[in-house]
């Protein structure tokens, strides 16, 4: 288990803060857990460990370790969801949340009520200080069309944070083989963006066992996925992709963008 971690000083530049200066993540729970050496240690050790067991033996580790301060962020996509799956059987109770950035496909939010419905998982939908149309006036149409960078961190990565604040561990539903970003992560892991221990528990798994998982427990999933939409974000950013195309080509199609910034490494 972890040792209560030492408390902060004012000296300690490799700890970030917000941008005024304010504790984020771990560092503003009660008590504050950080990325100690001893700390780090102990999360390579378990990952390593971790690569041979199954998701829910993960995820049974992370919700004993950390209680009531680990968290699941979800979009509803095919990973998300088996996850969901997974967690309605060992800890139903675990807050689970979707960055609401007010350009997300009705068939997304849809998924909301199928998971209360089957699960008893009620996922909270977090949404940024401003409305769409409020956001679109402050900067004179849609941003994401000129910025989608900004767009993406002022409506995923912001909200994030702040519900990162105070927690000391979340869930993500990403796999290795998703991109090149993905590609090294961790099962377990520090993750210094948002301030918290990042518990991966399908990253060595294949598209095709997810989707045997969904076809064999009867999983819902998205029905655009039916209609060449591998990969589902916001509605304006995502296209279907054609035969043989990568799995995310289809997000911000036509620009270098591959990421909305929640699982980059910078």
């Amino acid at each position: 288990m972890y040792e209560r971690p030492r408390p902060l000083h004012d000296d300690e530049s490799s700890e970030p803060k917000g941008s005024n200066g304010e504790l984020i993540g771990s560092q503003a729970a009660k008590p504050p857990l950080l990325p100690t050496p001893d700390v780090l240690a102990d999360l390579a050790e378990q990952s390593v460990r971790f690569e041979a067991a199954t998701p829910e033996e993960i995820l049974g580790w992370a919700i004993e370790r950390f209680g009531d301060k680990f968290t699941m962020a979800t979009a509803f996509g095919p990973e998300g969801m088996t996850i969901l799956e997974m967690l309605s059987k060992i800890s139903p109770k675990t807050w689970v949340f979707n960055l609401d950035t007010g350009y997300q496909f009705a068939e997304t939010l849809a998924l909301r009520d199928r998971v209360a419905d089957l699960y008893g998982i009620e996922v909270e939908l977090l949404k940024p200080e401003l409305t769409v149309s409020e956001y679109e006036k402050l900067h004179g149409g849609p941003l994401y069309v000129i910025n989608p960078n900004q767009c993406c961190g002022d409506r995923k990565l912001t909200v994030l944070k702040k519900a990162a604040c105070g927690m000391h561990a979340w869930a993500s539903a990403i796999r290795r083989d998703q991109s090149p970003d993905r590609a090294l992560a961790p099962i377990v892991g520090w993750d210094k963006k948002f301030h918290l221990v990042k518990v991966s528990p399908l990253a060595n798994w294949t598209k095709k066992q997810v989707w045997d998982r969904i076809l064999d427990r009867k999983i819902p999933y998205n029905p655009l996925h039916d209609e060449g939409f591998p990969s589902i974000g916001c509605k304006p950013c995502t296209k279907a992709v054609g035969f043989g195309e990568d799995e995310r080509a289809g997000r911000w199609s036509g620009t270098a963008k591959t990421e909305c910034g929640l699982h980059t490494q910078e």
